[in-house]
């Protein structure tokens, strides 16, 4: 008995000591370095920077500071991660930590009380809206689906292209581009074709709302206040709000409306059936609202930039281009002059096309920050304390363009994704460049991006010869809205291949 007696006293003076040791060692960690902080000042200032100056200027500090740096936007810290290794150890190895979102109050608007995938907590909520999305559009059963839809959306834009080369003028083609896949995502999400006028104007509302988006941020910084202050900017982000709802709540009705009657599924339809686990409702017209607007952005303005980014260097590099076309020849076969048409089953045994649209992401990513995380309590990470509900965003930009990770980074070599055991976007065993995020958070339609790439660029150079305008050049500038576009669009001819 004394014995017993003895062992667990020793057993509670350990974890004493231990727990003592602890505290002690965490009053010591401070979080990362970072410029000098004002209150209230130094916030108000960050928050007013557009995101290419925010960037600029986390680009310097980084290079000051090392991989990790801190600053004062909003009433928490926000940290900046840019090192492919820490990433991958913050994302991967200790996702669950890192797996939250922060709760703004305007942000909260724009998502309908965050029951958005990207914007809901981690915990039930997210879990059903993202498993919902997963296994009802995203399965590849669902996927495969759909292929008809997309046979049809690149008929129209071939047809649009044919009639705009004959003018033999310079043709801006991202317009086609994004039209072509918001009638995509329309389609997947409401289930039927709209007119160009009704695509276009949802287009214009959702596309108003994302450009806005950083000019919102002073909401998040004391709401309560700030919505007294910044009283205009307030009313603007609630009817900006309105008229996303008044373009999508009659397509959201007249599907419910004859839902049993529906051959194609769509996420609307998925979305009528849904149910909340911790609040054991449905969801609203409006979270319903809110949810397809995130399906159509994510898929629509995402991949058509990429889709431009992507074009833009095979018109800049002409022999890419041909390598491209050549290896598509080589698998069709006779099919070439019969069908003129890359079926999604060839793109398997397309490998070049693939390291071409990896490349692709990897120079001009469809962001250069990560949405942003939250921790939920205190972390301790590379030495330095993570304070529970800061923010952490992760440099995408910069990790991409890593030269400790790439040769040549600023390069466009397709050749670098070529070899026997493939590339693992989503980082799980090592993070080299993450387009689409990674971890828990990674984007849930990355394969499916990935498909609509490979098989629009594919059947575009099937088709077409992309050359640059006589006397001009492809400008691969960069510019930061709320993702990454050519601050000069894309001007080209091509040419039918006959």
């Amino acid at each position: 008995m004394e014995a017993w007696f003895i062992i667990l006293v020793t057993l509670c003076v350990c974890v004493l000591i231990r727990a003592i040791l602890f505290s002690l060692h965490k009053k010591t960690i401070t979080i990362p370095p970072g410029p000098p902080h004002i209150p209230i000042i130094s916030s108000i200032l960050w928050l007013r920077k557009s995101i290419s100056e925010l960037e600029a200027v986390v680009k310097t500090l980084h290079a000051k500071y090392g991989p990790i740096i801190t600053l004062r936007i909003g009433t928490e810290p926000t940290i900046f991660i840019a090192d492919h290794s820490l990433a991958h150890q913050a994302l991967i190895q200790h996702g669950s930590l890192f797996a939250n979102r922060p709760k703004d109050g305007g942000f909260k608007i724009l998502t309908n009380n965050r029951h958005q995938i990207n914007s809901s907590s981690y915990g039930a909520t997210w879990r059903t809206l993202r498993r919902n999305l997963a296994s009802q559009m995203l399965h590849p059963s669902r996927v495969k689906s759909f292929s008809g839809i997309r046979k049809e959306v690149l008929h129209t834009l071939l047809t649009r292209l044919k009639s705009d080369s004959e003018s033999n003028k310079s043709i801006k083609v991202i317009d086609h581009f994004q039209y072509a896949m918001s009638c995509l995502l329309i389609l997947m999400c409401f289930g039927e074709p709209l007119d160009e006028g009704k695509v276009r104007e949802i287009e214009l509302v959702l596309r108003k709302l994302l450009l806005h988006f950083q000019s919102f941020n002073i909401l998040n910084f004391w709401p309560r206040v700030t919505r007294v202050l910044c009283r205009n900017l307030w009313e603007q982000l609630l009817r900006m709000q309105k008229e996303q709802d008044d373009a999508l709540f009659p397509l959201i009705r007249a599907r419910k409306q004859k839902r049993t009657n529906n051959v194609v599924v769509s996420y609307v339809d998925t979305l009528l059936e849904l149910q909340l686990p911790e609040e054991k409702r449905n969801l609203s017209e409006g979270e319903i609202s809110a949810l397809c607007a995130e399906f159509i952005n994510a898929g629509s303005d995402t991949t058509s930039m990429s889709l431009q980014w992507v074009m833009a260097n095979l018109v800049k590099y002409p022999h890419v281009q041909e390598r491209v076309v050549d290896e598509i020849r080589n698998v069709l076969g006779e099919r070439v002059r019969e069908e003129r048409e890359v079926k999604e089953e060839d793109l398997q045994k397309l490998p070049y096309l693939k390291a071409v649209i990896l490349e692709g992401l990897r120079r001009h990513p469809p962001g250069h920050f990560t949405l942003p995380h939250v921790v939920a309590e205190d972390v301790v990470f590379n030495d330095y304390l993570v304070p529970k509900n800061g923010t952490v965003n992760f440099m995408v930009g910069m990790i991409g363009l890593d030269p400790k990770v790439w040769e040549d980074p600023m390069a466009f070599k397709p050749e670098r994704f070529l070899n026997d055991e493939g590339f693992d976007i989503t980082g799980s065993k090592e993070i080299k460049m993450m387009p689409f995020g990674a971890g828990r958070r990674i984007c849930p339609g990355y394969k499916l991006a990935l498909l609509n790439l490979e098989y629009f660029v594919a059947n575009l150079v099937l088709n077409f010869e992309w050359k640059v305008p006589e006397g001009g050049d492809v400008d691969l500038t960069e510019k930061q809205e709320f993702i990454t576009v050519m601050k000069n669009a894309l001007q080209v001819h091509f040419i039918p291949r006959i």
